[in-house]
């Protein structure tokens, strides 16, 4: 059985003297064809929506394609883009939303939050057959999210300052009412009326207001992760997605044998693991989902891929998400990446690595299996190199 899967990444618009973020989605977007990308909330983030796909490899060729349109589109005005969860030089103003009347009124409930939304995802989806197995499938698939997270961490800085996570945008984005992990239902007809409740309750105006870990597509069949920093490496996404979609078919198959671990309704150690894989990413602990105890990330992760490893098999991504794994676990996560290039406090060095990598540029490390295709790219040019960053300035 095939079960198919697509991204949708996040991008952060940026000066590509500066550094800064800028509010100029619109300049960008009017350079690039326009099916397939979007508007966000903010000014300063361009979404991209991929094609559906059977193959990592066919999900690879479409996200490096999308980099390189809006590589192309943006270097030609001046710009650049960057997928991480945030970008180290921002300034946070209520100036700069999108002028959408429901981007208007998210900016009049919520205020700061919404103001500080200056924060890039990246969201994977994945068939599954109906809405009513996507609900139950939320509970077995939950305590693995974490790690997923760790994997895509890769916002340490925020607004010029190192904060010691290594993705704070979790941090941010968890102040949302409806953030973080997600109940377990018993299917969707509990879990629509817990929407109904909530927007009844006038604390969200609508279901895409939903910002779970986890949620069922209110407009796919599929189920959607949500959990995940962007990553400046396309093929980051590519192993994400490749264990979320082995997630999904391990908890379908669980649960179509009646095998799937009864919830015992306690989602604190969750919500707890979740702080510790945005608090450390890969360099640190994490928590195991099956003991709930503390573990090295590189224990945890090649746990779950040893779990996993009947459904990778079944999908054909075996050799693939092993090798990108391991590479990964070798050359460090992009918290830690760009904390490395950015010593000595050259967040603009720091920059230029985030831009190169967003544009296809990688290391010369080489994991173990089968390789992904990946296009020629060109090295990324150094960015304003020798300066010492000024105080974070307006994005306008």
């Amino acid at each position: 059985m095939t079960v198919r899967i697509g991204a949708e990444e996040e991008f952060h618009v940026l000066d590509v003297e500066s550094g800064r973020l800028v509010p100029r989605a619109d300049v960008l977007l009017g350079r690039v064809d326009r099916a397939g990308f979007t508007h966000e909330l903010q000014q300063s983030v361009v979404e991209s929506n991929s094609q559906v796909h059977d193959t990592l490899d066919g999900l690879h060729a479409d996200l490096a394609g999308t980099r390189r349109r809006l590589d192309a589109a943006a270097s030609s005005v001046g710009l650049a883009v960057v997928a991480a969860g945030t970008v180290p030089l921002a300034r946070v103003t209520s100036r700069n939303v999108t002028g959408d009347p429901r981007y208007r009124r998210m900016v009049d409930d919520y205020r700061r939050v919404a103001d500080e939304q200056l924060i890039c995802s990246a969201q994977i989806h994945v068939d599954v057959p109906d809405r009513d197995t996507a609900v139950r499938a939320m509970c077995p698939v939950s305590p693995w999210l974490p790690p997923l997270l760790a994997l895509s961490a890769s916002s340490p800085f925020w607004l010029g300052s190192d904060t010691g996570y290594a993705s704070w945008r979790t941090m941010l984005w968890q102040r949302w009412p409806t953030a973080g992990p997600v109940g377990c239902y018993g299917g969707a007809a509990a879990y629509d009326a817990a929407v109904d409740e909530l927007i009844g309750s006038g604390v969200i105006s609508d279901p895409g207001m939903l910002y779970y870990d986890v949620r069922p597509s209110a407009h796919q069949r599929t189920l959607e992760l949500r959990i995940c920093d962007a990553c400046p490496r396309a093929e980051t996404v590519v192993l994400i997605a490749g264990l979320f979609r082995a997630l999904v078919r391990d908890a379908l198959g669980r649960l179509e044998r009646g095998e799937a671990p009864r919830c015992d309704g306690h989602h604190e150690w969750l919500r707890a693991a979740t702080w510790r894989a945005a608090r450390s990413g890969l360099e640190g602990k994490l928590v195991d989902p099956v003991t709930r105890r503390a573990a090295p990330a590189p224990v945890v992760l090649r746990g779950m891929l040893d779990r996993l490893r009947p459904a990778l098999e079944a999908s054909g991504d075996w050799d693939t998400v092993r090798g990108l794994l391991e590479e990964t676990l070798a050359t460090g996560g992009a918290a830690q990446r760009l904390r490395r290039a950015a010593q000595g406090g050259d967040l603009l060095a720091g920059i230029d690595l985030l831009v190169g990598e967003t544009r296809g540029g990688r290391s010369a490390s080489r994991p173990s299996g089968r390789r992904l295709r990946r296009p020629a790219v060109t090295a990324a040019p150094r960015a304003a190199r020798g300066r010492t960053p000024a105080a974070p300035g307006p994005t306008g």
